[in-house]
């Protein structure tokens, strides 16, 4: 039976305790509600703070593969290269490499470079082959590398090399992963010196207090580096402009070490060696560079020059570039990629390379450096490359370039740089043949093969082995003459 009040004040109570109870309901759903939005709000600034970074490595992918079918596949031991002498790699404390990738997002002032540390810096898979000739949607081999993340390709390889040893006292070289490039670029904009140059002073408190650094003074040591000697160089002489550069390369106990850098200093380098910019293709094997090869010998070449690149300001590069532009421009027989900032064009592999395949020639003027990572691209490519600077390839990367320049490239000085298309056109048709098979038969020493690509499998020395084989020669050298 429902509830009927009696009289009028029985009526009253039952009104009064009805209002009190919703009251009692209202302010619980209201601090509840208080509490929702509270969370709410740390959690959505928890994320704008600290937001999460794709396919960060982990201290597993450290230690592990770059992704790819092979990577939890047990392979035997392989054999080491008999010119490559025994290297141990040291472990060094996480703030030198890992950690910094964690910051990936402030790594470089110009772009999030998360998606580029990704799989072990090899980058984004390229989701469709490069190939005309068709393949699988998802190629393993093909990525959209970062230019300046040679150190981090190099650390991976070197990882799983056969010749590394983990016993220091069996090793003739001594590899330090530190990411000095990938550090340089996060603090270009650090105004106080000392902070700048803070990570590379505490790597080599660090690398000098041991014992196998100390034996030899770190003669028989090497760093590889994925940016220019120039980025860390600074002088600081009152009339040396500050671009944000740091002081390793000058710090003297690194100065007894090798460095492998994508650009060398050419004139005070000595201890610096050029090693290849990373390109868009990590085979796994032979077979692989082998069906590429064809591919690039089967492209038809319907232009005879070409050049992918923008226009440079208040550089003395600038005129060159300017000049380039203008004359390509205006022939009917040069394809121009002009970049523009902003502009996704220069970046992305399968637009790079089929403009590549179509040319005769691809112009190499100097960049923000001397060097650019466009002629390896070139080379990649089948396409042969044009300098107008004997820095941007010949004093760079000695280890990897044939013993006589005019056999693979084409050199144009002040004097002939203002007619491109009648110097290039002078070359006879079988020369330009030659020197393309040249440029086609470099590609294996100067690409970066697959981490978890087998030294069974490549059957050939890659840029990593190149590198390796040239430091047995140098330390070797050094170490006997000491």
């Amino acid at each position: 039976m429902a509830f009927r009040p009696k009289d009028k004040h029985s009526l009253l109570l039952f009104s009064y305790s009805k209002d009190k109870a919703s009251n009692s309901i209202l302010v619980k759903a209201k601090y509840l509600l208080y509490i929702f939005l509270f969370f709410s709000l740390w959690l959505f600034l928890l994320f704008l703070c600290f937001p999460p970074s794709p396919d960060l490595p982990t201290p597993s992918a450290i230690a592990g593969g770059a992704g790819g079918e092979e990577d939890d596949v047990p392979r035997p031991p392989e054999k080491c290269d008999p010119d490559i002498a025994p290297f141990y790699i040291y472990d060094l404390p996480t703030r030198f490499n890992l950690a910094l990738l964690r910051r990936c997002r402030s790594l470089n002032i110009y772009t999030d470079m998360c998606p580029h540390v990704a799989h072990r810096g090899l980058g984004q898979p390229v989701p469709h082959p490069l190939s005309s000739s068709g393949g699988a949607a998802d190629s393993p081999s093909w990525y959209a590398t970062h230019q300046f993340i040679a150190e981090m390709i190099f650390h991976a390889r070197a990882e799983r090399h056969p010749c590394r040893t983990l016993d220091p006292s069996s090793a003739l070289l001594f590899y330090v992963p530190f990411y000095a490039g990938l550090y340089t670029s996060s603090v270009f904009r650090v105004s106080d010196h000392a902070l700048r140059d803070a990570l590379a002073v505490d790597l080599v408190a660090h690398i000098s207090s041991h014992a196998a650094f100390r034996r030899r003074r770190g003669r028989d040591h090497f760093l590889a580096i994925g940016r220019t000697a120039w980025d860390l160089m600074r002088s600081d002489a009152a009339s040396s402009p500050d671009f944000g550069a740091n002081r390793l390369l000058l710090l003297p106990e690194v100065l007894n070490m090798s460095i492998l850098t994508v650009e060398r200093h050419p004139w005070k380098g000595d201890n610096q060696f050029g090693i290849p910019y990373p390109s868009y293709f990590h085979p796994f094997s032979a077979a692989e560079v082998a069906a590429w090869q064809a591919e690039v010998r089967r492209s038809k070449r319907s232009h005879l020059f070409m050049f992918v690149g923008g226009p440079r300001n208040a550089t003395d590069k600038a005129a060159v570039r300017a000049e380039i532009l203008r004359q390509c421009g205006a022939s009917d027989r040069c394809l121009r990629v002009e970049c523009k900032p902003g502009s996704p064009k220069c970046h992305d592999p399968e637009r790079v390379l089929a403009v590549m395949k179509q040319a005769e020639f691809c112009l190499q003027p100097p960049g923000d450096s001397f060097t650019r990572r466009s002629v390896f691209d070139s080379v990649l490519a089948g396409c042969v490359p044009v300098f107008f600077s004997e820095h941007t390839a010949y004093t760079q990367y000695r280890w990897y370039l044939p013993g006589r320049a005019e056999d693979w490239s084409v050199l144009l000085g002040p004097d002939r740089s203002s007619r491109i298309e009648e110097e290039l056109s002078r070359i006879p048709k079988e020369e330009v043949e030659r020197m393309r098979e040249t440029v086609i038969e470099m590609i294996p020493k100067v690409t970066y093969a697959h981490p978890n690509a087998s030294r069974s499998a490549l059957g050939f020395r890659d840029a990593v082995d190149v590198a390796l084989v040239e430091l047995t020669k140098h330390v070797r050298s050094t170490l006997h003459e000491a």
